[in-house]
């Protein structure tokens, strides 16, 4: 699999969305662009580079951009805009966010970019079936695993577009004869059991070999799991009442299949101690699915979301840019939701998930200060500490082992109430942390990203048990034994070192590189934080009843007005995803799906709040698409383009 952006550069099949008012070629006609012909995808050879390039393209090439935020972190409960807003229109939704979305420089990622590469995708794994379904062949490399792959990605891509859009075009068999126009969008509920029917032909032909990096039996469980939630979630109820119980169960069923098979990693942390390519941390059991990535940038494209989740931490005193620390493009920091949703003084997740202190790298000349000294502490506190008079460091916050004044300190909570949600400062999210990057200044990262992984499918399986329980089948407590497995996880073990912390950055080994030293260091700010005598006692994070939920999640009910079990229940395990999974690309679908997107960004995302309405628990479908189609031989008039689209955009 390392080498598939080559083969993808040499086999992709172009689907075009009609980009101009020319409509020269249609949204899904497939093409190829090199000098293969369609008689190489009539052979094995082809069909295995065929289902290489596609890989790629589904799984991996969104990675080295920033659709993946634009898609499913911005503009939900989680995040909101950090030090640069290229892409501030999709947290706040205001006037320029649309079918077209107002342009703000080079990064603003457009209106049909994710559209366009998922039917790309679409495209390419229909013609992999094609391919793979009519050779003379019996090779079950070909006949069961390319055919299995092929039906996976379509359906993986085909479940993309329905949580963002809802009603899409479906289209399931290749076409680069002749140019088609003209195309309907497909009710979700067809779209959905075409889904659910393909993940079943994946889950029937492959095995369970060769994962994360190739799909798997358990990966189409996994992903047939998450399409009968979907179904199953209220932004479908208008029409499926009659399988929600058997989907419920479904997922139920499932769900456990691949847990038994896919043990948690015994430690939070293993899951981010990135140390190089390939590693022990990207083979972990808890793994179903990732896209991937190597060190030799020229062949896989380039990670690149160590990027994006950074504060600007090289603008501060005493500091520059270096490979550890990361280079900062700042697009999305923490809400206050995602800083207090955490027992942060008995859940490690936090503080193995983001980072909160850094070293002195770039002493001033006549400082007291050398490198090595703590340069930059983040105090994670909770609204009631008042030890600190102001958010800014205020040249009394010494760090304990070297006697002196932080250069830059930031607390969450203050008496000045300034807080992190007003500043450019932020703690980063750590989870794509790359130190085995070319330099300080390079993109390309070489880490996999985690897309699937069965910390998600016991949560998956949680939800299932709350619904069914809200169908009368089963109680809310069934719940429990899933969330519980997940949370006790995430407790401090006995003798376990509560101050310490790494994170990809520690893959970067030299002192220096190009003349700048590291910033990154293996402490966190647990105790100056929490403000409690140090120890090294087991936690313990069980819910034992669901009417004495923990603290923080008894807070977010109660903001959200909540009453009800089902509600409250529903509230839980959405918080328990933020707890486990924050950061990984799941965020905007799991609220639009459960139609809690809209409470959730008004009570915690300050640009989203004046803006977002129920129109924006589906996504605008593109311009240019509406633009490049045809009806009876025609584009399409005005009146007919308002009405294709989603209402109110």
């Amino acid at each position: 699999m390392k080498n598939y952006k080559t083969l993808y550069i040499n086999l992709m099949l172009v689907a075009t969305i009609g980009l101009s008012s020319s409509c020269s070629q249609d949204f899904l006609d497939e093409k190829l662009t090199t000098a293969y012909t369609n008689e190489y995808l009539k052979t094995e050879e082809g069909i295995k580079a065929l289902s290489v390039g596609t890989y790629y393209q589904v799984f991996a090439l969104d990675m080295n951009r920033e659709v993946p935020l634009t898609a499913n972190e911005s503009g939900t409960d989680e995040f909101h805009v950090g030090g640069d807003p290229s892409n501030g229109l999709w947290n706040s939704y205001a006037s320029g966010f649309g079918s077209f979305v107002t342009v703000s420089n080079s990064n603003t990622v457009a209106a049909n970019t994710n559209w366009d590469n998922l039917y790309i995708g679409i495209g390419n794994a229909n013609q992999l079936i094609e391919s793979a379904t009519t050779i003379a062949s019996t090779n079950d490399a070909i006949k069961k695993i390319a055919l299995g792959e092929g039906y996976f990605m379509r359906a993986y891509n085909y479940l993309k577009l329905v949580r963002q859009y809802g009603d899409v075009p479906l289209k399931l068999i290749p076409n680069s004869t002749t140019v088609e126009l003209e195309f309907t969008r497909t009710p979700a509920q067809e779209v959905l059991s075409q889904i659910i029917d393909d993940f079943t032909q994946a889950y029937n032909l492959l095995v369970n070999t060769g994962g994360p990096n190739k799909i798997t039996k358990d990966a189409a469980a996994h992903y047939l799991a998450k399409a009968y939630l979907t179904r199953a979630s209220e932004i479908n109820d208008a029409w499926n009442s009659a399988t929600k119980t058997t989907d419920l169960q479904q997922v139920v069923t499932l769900s456990d299949e691949v847990i038994s098979r896919h043990p948690l990693a015994p430690n939070y942390v293993n899951l981010w101690d990135f140390k190089a390519a390939d590693g022990a941390n990207e083979k972990l059991s808890e793994l179903i699915l990732s896209a991937d990535f190597n060190s030799n940038q020229l062949t896989t494209g380039g990670n690149q979301q160590h990027l994006y989740f950074l504060s600007t931490y090289d603008q501060l005193p005493q500091m520059i840019r270096n490979t550890a620390g990361g280079r900062p493009f700042s697009r999305l920091a923490p809400t206050y939701f995602t800083y207090d949703v955490f027992d942060k003084v008995n859940d490690s997740r936090f503080w193995k998930s983001f980072q909160t202190k850094s070293i002195v790298n770039n002493r001033v000349s006549g400082s007291i200060y050398v490198n090595g000294d703590l340069g930059i502490m983040y105090i994670m506190n909770s609204p009631s500490d008042t030890r600190f008079a102001k958010t800014r460091n205020d040249g009394t916050i010494i760090y304990s082992k070297t006697g002196k004044v932080i250069p830059s300190v930031f607390v969450a909570y203050a008496d000045d109430n300034f807080g992190l949600m007003k500043d450019v400062r932020f703690p980063s999210l750590s989870k794509y942390m790359d130190g085995s990057r070319l330099d300080f200044n390079a993109t390309k990262g070489s880490r996999d990203i985690i897309l699937a992984r069965s910390a998600e499918t016991y949560l998956m399986a949680a939800e299932a048990k709350i619904r069914l329980a809200k169908l009368g089948t089963g109680s809310y407590g069934d719940a429990l034994s899933y969330i519980n497995t997940v949370r006790n996880r995430a407790t401090y073990k006995s003798g376990e070192d509560r101050a310490a912390y790494t994170d990809g950055s520690a893959a970067w080994t030299t002192a220096v590189q190009g003349g700048r030293a590291s910033s990154f260091i293996a402490e966190n700010s647990y105790y100056e934080s929490n403000d409690i005598p140090v120890t090294t006692a087991a936690t313990d994070l069980t819910i034992t009843a669901i009417n004495v939920l923990p603290a923080a999640d008894q807070a977010v009910i109660t903001k959200l007005g909540y009453t009800t079990d089902y509600d409250r229940m529903l509230c839980l395990v959405l918080n328990e995803r933020t707890r486990e999974l924050c950061g990984e690309f799941h965020r905007w679908e799991d609220l639009s799906r459960t139609k809690t997107l809209i409470a959730r960004a008004k009570a915690y995302n300050p640009e989203a709040e004046p803006n977002i309405r129920e129109i924006h628990n589906l996504r605008p479908i593109p311009q240019t698409f509406l633009d490049g189609i045809y009806v009876n031989g025609r584009p399409l008039t005005a009146a007919e383009k308002t009405a294709m689209q989603n209402p109110g955009y």
